[in-house]
């Protein structure tokens, strides 16, 4: 049995209203939806502050002017280890996925590096250089991290305005994609 139209009038205004509100609100945030319902039998609550899935995550910004990676910096919180993409430019759109084997971009050469999960991030349209062919991001292509999770990360490649981030993890753990402004950056956050 359907509800009365005024009913179902108010039913639909309230929840445009609702989705108005919620998409205005605030700085964009980017967070995996879990893949497998969360139990709570045996294992211990995470740290409210920590990360809670392992889905994969990609923000399309097609027609973007490419941002500029000026620096790639990270440090252990508490119940996670973050890692933030300094950028010059609008955020572009980004990919955050689980891959079994790190590769250059351009040729596909594997990257040797130890871990057991690697978190790929993909910056697109970026680059890790500026107009001349200067280098934005120095060091590298693989920075020591040591941190609770985080043991490295590794620049995968700046190729066809596509800039690769690799988060090389002890272990496959739950992430969080943040954007933030002021100045412009891209920000993972990785549990222990």
């Amino acid at each position: 049995m359907r509800p009365p139209r005024p009913l179902r009038l108010a039913l639909a205004t309230g929840f445009a209203l609702l989705m108005g509100f919620t998409t205005a609100c605030g700085p964009a945030q980017q967070t995996a939806l879990p893949q497998a319902p969360a139990t709570t039998t045996g294992s211990p609550s995470p740290a409210p502050d920590a990360p809670t899935s392992t889905a994969e995550v990609e923000v399309d910004r097609a027609g973007a002017e490419p941002a500029v990676v000026k620096d790639v910096r990270y440090a252990s919180h508490g119940s996670y280890d973050r890692l933030v993409v300094d950028l010059e430019g609008d955020i572009p759109g980004y990919s955050a996925r689980w891959v079994d084997q790190l590769v250059q971009d351009g040729s596909g050469r594997p990257i040797d590096v130890g871990g057991g999960a690697y978190l790929l991030l993909t910056l697109f349209p970026a680059n890790a250089h500026d107009e001349e062919g200067r280098v934005t991001w120095e060091g590298g292509p693989v920075y020591q991290a040591r941190l609770g999770n985080l043991t490295e990360v590794v620049r995968t490649g700046d190729f066809e305005a596509r800039v690769g981030i690799a988060l090389v993890l002890d272990r496959k753990a739950p992430f969080e994609v943040k954007e933030m402004g002021s100045p412009n950056r891209l920000v993972i956050d990785v549990a222990h």
